[in-house]
């Protein structure tokens, strides 16, 4: 069974076309979506993450009031900005959550995507080190984060602290046992897949890939997911890895429906540069559920990820997304074996 969630990018905008106005309506319609999603027998809630935009930001207040009001679905992200974290910190913060939501979370962390703002990093403290860049910046996060995530003491202890302390170097605490094993890497490249691999962490691949070879977006994706999976191997790694890739599906039953994306459907890929290099974008599926399972049959990423997640517009509002998580579980997922 492919397990099936949604990714919501968490936008808000004051324009009276949008249900979401605010953060905090973004927040509280966050939580109210998850727990809906949960209801109709979706298997995770994932949340983006951008800074100095009008988006979701610091996930995981979020993540913990989440996991508070549901007790089964997955709570992850896609993905967090390591360039932007301290990773002890955060490791406070993921473990908490992970507590809380009772061994629920699914961190998906990555480089980062085009920001806001110029080197907006900086302004949170974090500087490359002499002869790295951003990028080797957010890697080296990464490394500390899954080191202490690890539970091993590594801290000395005050000979006179103020409580007790158990014998030995100390850890970060919370620890939650198990959180280093559902740790994602947002993957752009095949190369980087490979990498993904080699630490130990799963496979998160989005609607977009920077690299083109001149194949279909899914075919391009279906080979990084292959070579992910065979560098997981031949990095000896024991236990199953997990891949999840993500989607904009959108099955046309109602004239809402239709008035909301009847003409998205029918397009490709779209080929376009980010971060100055040549990038491919994957299509939107939109149409009739029956053409949509014949659409959805040929994607051979889909087809060779464990997890799928939707993309959702979430400023049309909850009952509306809801709408749609409904239709895609019941009308595509079991004419597509996903059920």
């Amino acid at each position: 069974m492919k397990k099936i969630g949604f990714l919501s990018f968490g936008h808000w905008s004051a324009s009276p076309q949008s249900q979401a106005r605010s953060a905090a309506d973004v927040l509280h319609q966050s939580i109210d979506l998850a727990v809906a999603a949960e209801e109709l027998g979706a298997d995770g809630a994932y949340f983006r993450v951008h800074h100095f935009a009008q988006q979701l930001a610091s996930p995981f207040p979020l993540l913990a009031a989440v996991g508070a009001r549901t007790s089964r679905i997955e709570i992850g992200t896609g993905v967090i900005d390591m360039r932007y974290e301290n990773p002890l910190y955060m490791a406070e913060d993921a473990g908490a959550a992970d507590l809380i939501s009772d061994g629920r979370l699914q961190l998906g962390v990555s480089r980062g995507s085009p920001e806001q703002v110029i080197d907006g990093y900086r302004y949170f403290g974090y500087v490359p080190a002499e002869g790295a860049d951003h990028a080797g910046m957010a890697r080296e996060h990464t490394r500390v984060f899954l080191d202490v995530l690890e539970g091993n003491g590594f801290a000395e202890p005050n000979p006179r602290p103020m409580f007790p302390n158990p014998p030995g170097l100390l850890r970060i605490e919370p620890h939650s046992p198990g959180l280093r094993e559902r740790i994602w890497w947002g993957a752009g490249t095949r190369q980087t897949a490979e990498w993904t691999a080699q630490q130990g962490m799963n496979l998160m691949s989005s609607t977009l890939l920077s690299e083109d070879t001149g194949v279909p977006f899914h075919q391009l994706q279906a080979e990084q997911i292959e070579r992910f999976r065979k560098a997981w191997a031949d990095a000896g790694h024991t236990r199953t890895p997990r891949v999840s890739v993500s989607r904009s599906v959108f099955p046309v039953v109602s004239d809402l429906d239709r008035a909301y994306f009847g003409r998205e459907g029918g397009g490709g890929d779209q080929v376009g540069y980010l971060d100055g290099g040549k990038a491919r974008f994957g299509k939107t599926y939109a149409g009739p559920p029956e053409r949509l399972i014949e659409e959805l049959a040929r994607d051979e990423a889909v087809a060779a990820a464990d997890t799928l997640l939707l993309t959702i517009p979430n400023q049309l509002g909850v009952d509306y997304n809801a709408h749609v998580l409904e239709t895609v579980l019941k009308e595509l997922a079991p004419g597509l074996g996903w059920r």
